[in-house]
């Protein structure tokens, strides 16, 4: 297949190949199951398990024992969630969150919110960002957990953690992060928070395996397991572990850590040649901050043209997603950009382009051209 310019990294990564290739003997040669504590097959799987675990603690700081696998970070996001809510049953609950969180952590809440839970949904502002000042007012006594993302999928908009991570430190409130666009990508640290989801997919590593970091040594309680059956995980996610997957995710976790610094400058640089060209077009708007905001991250809105023909037109020659989250085509608005206060029209005419460990100069400056070409066409029918 004759693919298009891939310019979805939000989406997902390629995996590396030396994630690959860190991977491919745990298929075969090395296929012990990490809990056959009884012989040397076991023994390596575990061993490559731990390395890996090592790996992924030391790329946002936290210990190798606060590593939780999981299969993703959906999962990392209900086993924290949930596991929290059902730690404090019988008592009053409250949680707050924000309207442009991933679905993940909205369709979450919402579940422990139909099981008794208060939630409060912070709104943003026109850049996309909370209010520190209402998110202090919102604290209640029962306030369990401020459950706030690092970056946004959609627009790249980072959120103040470490002020997010000081309020719940002198509140008492665990503070749960969806890192997922975050981790791998720009400097992170785990310093004041207590729970947070990760995915090696985001992250140049293999698809069904994430994390969720649990603070160790924090009088805040740990979530109750969601999944029972063996007590793999500490007890807190049972079920055999994916060890080609893990593996591959620690590869990747290694690789973004020798490589943060430089790709987040040069990607910074495309993404910002990507934005000259595309905001040259009259009635073109970006979505979201400039100033804090990932460095491969571009949403931008394009006026007087149908959103779902822009996207299938744009899509022909380069893959990008629409204004909704995760998904492809979808005639619906994207909930973060509404939240912003966008107008419906020009909420489905948004493009978000996330760029990569691939992306190359000639890619951007032919994205330029072919959006240009395709606006133009579309204005003139």
């Amino acid at each position: 297949m004759n693919y298009p310019i891939y310019l979805d990294y939000n989406a997902t990564t390629p995996c590396a190949p030396e994630v690959i290739e860190e991977m491919i003997p745990y298929f075969g040669t090395h296929f012990g199951n990490a809990s056959s504590k009884s012989h040397p097959f076991g023994w390596v799987a575990e061993n490559a398990v731990e390395e890996a675990r090592e790996k992924v603690a030391t790329l946002i700081g936290a210990k190798s024992k606060e590593i939780v696998f999981t299969s993703g970070a959906t999962e990392a996001i209900n086993l924290g969630i949930k596991g929290v809510f059902e730690h404090y049953l019988g008592e009053r609950q409250h949680y707050i969150t924000c309207q442009t969180e991933h679905k993940a952590v909205l369709d979450t809440l919402e579940e422990i919110e139909n099981r008794g839970a208060e939630v409060t949904h912070l709104p943003v502002d026109s850049k996309g960002e909370i209010d520190f000042d209402l998110l202090f007012k919102s604290v209640k006594p029962h306030t369990k957990m401020i459950s706030l993302m690092w970056a946004n999928n959609e627009t790249g908009v980072i959120h103040p953690v470490s002020d997010i991570a000081a309020l719940c430190e002198d509140q008492g409130i665990i503070f749960f992060t969806d890192a997922v666009q975050a981790v791998g990508k720009i400097p992170v640290n785990v310093k004041g928070i207590h729970l947070m989801a990760m995915s090696a997919h985001k992250l140049y590593g293999p698809k069904g395996v994430g994390a969720l970091f649990v603070r160790h040594n924090h009088p805040l309680p740990k979530p109750l397991a969601q999944i029972q059956g063996g007590g793999h995980e500490k007890g807190m996610r049972s079920g055999t572990l994916n060890v080609p997957g893990i593996v591959g995710f620690g590869k990747a976790a290694e690789l973004r850590s020798a490589h943060l610094v430089s790709e987040e400058i040069r990607l910074k640089s495309l993404r910002d040649l990507l934005e000259t060209g595309l905001l040259e077009l009259s009635d073109t708007f970006l979505n979201g901050s400039q100033t804090h905001r990932l460095p491969h991250v571009s949403n931008i809105s394009f006026a007087g043209v149908e959103g779902e023909e822009l996207l299938r037109k744009v899509c022909q020659k380069v893959a990008v997603s629409s204004g909704s989250a995760c998904t492809s085509i979808n005639p619906k608005p994207s909930h973060v950009l509404e939240a912003m206060g966008i107008e419906p029209d020009l909420g489905r005419a948004s493009i978000r382009f996330s760029l990569g460990m691939n992306t190359k100069e000639k890619e951007i400056r032919d994205t330029i051209e072919w959006v240009n070409s395709v606006v133009f066409e579309l204005r003139n029918i």
